[in-house]
């Protein structure tokens, strides 16, 4: 349940008009910078992490290490009564998979599994607050003239390690993928540097599903990223479908109010309707593509095989 109003003094309206205006706003998720550029077929692969100590230790006989990407361009998102339009989000993450038992231990990159582009709320921060009677947000909503102190840019970032990845359901068509903890990022001047739907404790929990049948392609590869039929390499292509999910809860948003203290979290969540239950909200990937790549045969390199991986993937990177 939202936090009632609560009534704000004039110093207090003041402080936050004052510091609103020297917050910046960040223009890309800082986990994108651990990102290399790869070479041919291992493009979708530029953040695989392949010498965590894990995917390292995989022998090929026991443990099987592959690395995991899906991408989509664009996509929609509501959250609430929220409704945006999302930019490319880029899911990477490694798996060591149990040969005896199939249980799939996943291995996120530096920085976190997933990386999203910002996107701007539709109406700003007008439409996540005002306008309002209540004194200290109306004092707000009458200083949002200027469009740089309405923007509003959302970046969807990890919240935990996904888990619960199944790459049987990846081929298929209406069953969970895997499950994606994240927060959602909110940026305004007004809203200060922390504020946050969802939190590392309480995440929005994502399991998208192929909303259609995608097509399935294989290839194989050269360490280099090169096509070869003989290559020791091979890539596992799905595409050309839509993934989405419309199963998830939203929690509250969290540390909104340019003292960071919460002080304006009542008002997002009642003008934007959160926490929104299960049921309530939606997300659609369009053009989801998935990739999984690793070794054609890690039976032919026990007990190095994870250590094989790791070589020939920095052989993919440009030089």
């Amino acid at each position: 349940m939202s936090a009632a109003p609560r009534r704000v003094g004039p110093a207090l309206v003041g402080a936050l008009l004052a510091v609103a205006v020297g917050i910046p706003l960040s223009t890309s998720p800082a986990s994108a910078a651990s990102a290399q550029e790869m070479n041919g077929n291992w493009a979708p692969f530029n953040r695989c992490p392949v010498d965590d100590p894990a995917m390292l230790a995989a022998d090929g006989q026991a443990d099987i290490a592959i690395c995991v990407a899906s991408h989509s361009e664009s996509g929609s998102i509501k959250l609430g009564n929220t409704l945006a339009t999302t930019g490319a989000n880029d899911l990477q993450f490694g798996v060591v998979r149990n040969t005896a038992t199939g249980e799939s231990r996943i291995v996120p990159p530096a920085g976190g599994a997933i990386v999203g582009a910002p996107t701007e709320i539709p109406g700003g921060l007008l439409g996540l607050m005002c306008p309002s009677g209540i004194p200290v947000v109306s004092d707000i909503c009458r200083q949002l003239t200027d469009n740089s102190l309405n923007r509003v840019v959302a970046t969807v970032q990890s919240a935990g390690t996904p888990r619960n990845f199944d790459l049987v359901a990846g081929m298929q068509r209406g069953k969970p993928i895997v499950d994606i903890p994240v927060r959602i990022h909110l940026e305004n001047p007004f809203l200060g540097s922390k504020c946050y739907i969802g939190t590392t404790s309480d995440p929005v929990l994502l399991r998208p599903q192929n909303l259609t049948q995608p097509a399935l392609a294989s290839r194989r590869f050269d360490a280099n990223g090169t096509t070869n039929t003989g290559g020791r390499l091979n890539r596992v292509e799905l595409t050309g479908n839509s993934q989405g999910d419309a199963a998830f809860a939203v929690p509250g948003v969290s540390g909104c109010g340019p003292l960071t203290l919460g002080e304006l979290n009542w008002a997002v969540n009642l003008k934007t309707a959160l926490p929104s239950a299960a049921g309530k909200n939606n997300l659609v990937l369009n053009n989801a593509a998935t990739y999984t790549g690793g070794l054609a045969s890690p039976g032919a390199a026990v007990p190095n095989a994870g250590r094989l991986l790791s070589e020939s993937w920095h052989a993919g990177v440009v030089q």
